[in-house]
């Protein structure tokens, strides 16, 4: 699933996440500040972490910093 569906599904199946998808065309001084040059972009706890959408696994690997 999309990178978006997936942080969904994790905040769903855990009271301690909290997911949001936030369109860059919209609120392009927040794009800016997270230095959004492609999508998706996912921040974690504030920071930038990586682009693009990869599997459900490799994706829970990395938000955990596995």
């Amino acid at each position: 699933p999309p990178a978006v569906l997936l942080a969904y599904r994790f905040a769903l199946a855990s009271e301690r996440v909290t997911a949001t998808a936030i369109e860059a065309n919209e609120f392009p001084q927040l794009a800016q500040e997270l230095e959004v040059w492609a999508v998706p972009r996912i921040v974690v706890d504030g920071e930038p972490r990586w682009d693009g959408a990869v599997p459900e696994p490799e994706f829970l690997r990395r938000v955990l910093g596995a």
